[in-house]
C-alpha cells in the first residue's frame, strides 16, 4: 500500500500541511489586512475568521460553538460586533450587515493579491489544487459533516474569485471537518474541550488521534490514488513565508 492510499495516514499528513498554507497566507497578508482594519475602524478578527461564513449565511448558536469550541466566542464580544454595525440578531442566527459585506469583499481582494504574489511560481497549478478542494468538500458535505463543518461549508465563493483564493478558503473548511472528526474521537472517550486540551500524551491521546485520522479520511476516499497524490504534493511545492 502507498502512502496515499493508507487513508488514515494520508489524513494526518495533510492535515498538517494544510494547517501551514492556512497559517502563510494569513501571514503574508498581515500587514495589508491590518490596513484594511485601521482604514475600516472596525474590531475585525471576527469577520476575518468568518470570511467565508457569512457572506453565505446565517450564524447559529450551535454553529458558533462548533467552530469555537477550544477558544468559545462571548456574548460581549458579539454584542461590539452588532453595536458597530457589522452583525445583526435575527430572532439568534446572527446575520452579516451590508458594512460586514463590504469589509470581506475588500479581504477577499487582500487575499487574492496575497496569493497572486505568494504562488505566482505555482499559478498553473492552483486550479487543479482548488478543484481538488472544492472536491473534498462536496464528499465532506455527502458524508455528513459535524456542527463546525456545517456552518463553514460551502465557503463564500463570489464569481471571479481567483484560483488562490478559492483554494485558501477551501482549506480552511476542510479544517473544521477535521476538527469536527476529533470533536467525535473525544467526546467518543467521554471528555470534554477543556480536558482535550489538558490531556497529555499516551495511550488515550494515541487512541483520539487514530480515531480522528480514521474520520478525517472520508473525505478522501471520493478522491483517485493520483488525485490524492496531486493534492499532497502540490500544497507541498506552495511557496510560505
Amino acid at each position: 500500500m502507498s502512502r496515499f492510499d493508507d487513508l488514515p495516514g494520508y489524513a494526518a499528513s495533510i492535515a498538517s500541511l494544510i494547517d501551514a498554507v492556512n497559517l502563510g497566507v494569513h501571514i503574508a497578508s498581515r500587514p495589508l489586512s491590518r490596513e484594511l482594519t485601521e482604514r475600516s475602524g472596525l474590531q475585525t478578527d471576527l469577520l476575518v475568521d468568518l470570511r467565508f461564513v457569512l457572506p453565505a449565511r446565517p450564524l447559529t448558536a450551535e454553529g458558533l460553538a462548533a467552530l469555537y469550541r477550544y477558544n468559545p466566542v462571548d456574548r460581549p464580544e458579539i454584542d461590539v460586533q452588532i453595536a458597530q454595525g457589522t452583525l445583526v440578531d435575527d430572532g439568534g442566527a446572527l446575520r452579516a450587515t451590508a458594512a460586514a459585506l463590504s469589509f470581506i469583499a475588500s479581504l477577499y481582494e487582500v487575499h487574492a493579491a496575497v496569493t497572486g504574489e505568494l504562488w505566482a511560481a505555482q499559478a498553473d497549478r492552483l486550479p487543479e489544487l482548488a478543484d481538488l478542494a472544492g472536491r473534498l468538500l462536496a464528499a465532506g458535505a455527502a458524508g455528513g459533516g459535524g456542527a463546525a463543518f456545517a456552518q463553514a461549508s460551502p465557503p463564500h465563493e463570489p464569481v471571479g474569485t481567483p484560483p488562490g483564493v478559492l483554494l485558501f478558503n477551501r482549506l480552511a473548511v476542510l479544517r473544521y471537518h477535521r476538527a469536527d472528526a476529533h470533536a467525535g474521537a473525544w467526546m467518543r472517550e467521554g471528555l470534554t474541550a477543556a480536558q482535550i486540551i489538558a490531556l497529555p500524551p499516551g495511550p488515550a491521546r494515541d487512541r483520539i488521534e487514530a480515531e480522528t485520522n480514521r474520520r478525517a479520511a472520508r473525505p478522501y476516499e471520493s478522491l483517485t490514488t493520483r488525485d490524492r497524490q496531486a493534492l499532497l504534493l502540490g500544497l507541498s511545492a506552495l511557496d510560505l513565508p
